[in-house]
């Protein structure tokens, strides 16, 4: 397990960690996710593609009875093609759309591991501008040569940012 903190002050949790993050790749860039947002971790597995989806979509999954819809990260952020290998794997999150919980999955290049992060070690996204869509980064982490994009889930999966709303109209 990687950590990212720094000496704790009164107001961090016991341990200095106020939230933990899964961290994966896609292709040399790190990101992390909320890891109380996973549901579970599985190996690709091919999909049952859907007709007029946006390219990101790359169809469902039949998870013990619930459908859910996978979207590959890579075509997501526009950093090329994805390239399913023995690592590629697909993560099983919770998002929450208004009132309700509602099951997705994403595919990413791998998963790495379990980071401890302190909220002082957190930083803000850097302001690109406004043709920069940074609007789904929660904040960012250096731990030694890396920096590690942490994402909300709940802005990333929204079925209105996905165009999912209007492929289902």
């Amino acid at each position: 397990m990687t950590t990212a903190n720094s000496v704790s002050s009164d107001a961090d949790s016991e341990d200095g960690v106020d939230a933990q993050y899964l961290s994966f790749t896609l292709g040399e860039e790190d990101y992390g996710i909320d890891i109380l947002r996973v549901r579970e971790i599985k190996g690709w597995e091919t999909v049952r593609t859907l007709p007029d989806m946006p390219e990101s979509i790359k169809g469902v999954l039949d998870l013990r009875g619930v459908i859910v819809p996978i979207i590959d990260l890579r075509t997501r952020f526009n950093v090329g093609n994805a390239e399913y290998t023995p690592t590629t794997v697909t993560i099983v999150l919770t998002i929450k759309v208004g009132d309700e919980e509602q099951v997705m999955g994403v595919v990413v290049d791998s998963v790495s591991d379990v980071l401890d992060i302190s909220a002082q070690d957190l930083k803000a996204a850097p302001n690109l501008g406004t043709r920069v869509n940074i609007r789904f980064i929660k904040g960012m982490v250096t731990l030694g040569e890396r920096i590690v994009v942490l994402l909300d889930v709940d802005k990333l999966m929204n079925p209105d940012e996905l165009g999912l709303i209007e492929s289902l109209t």
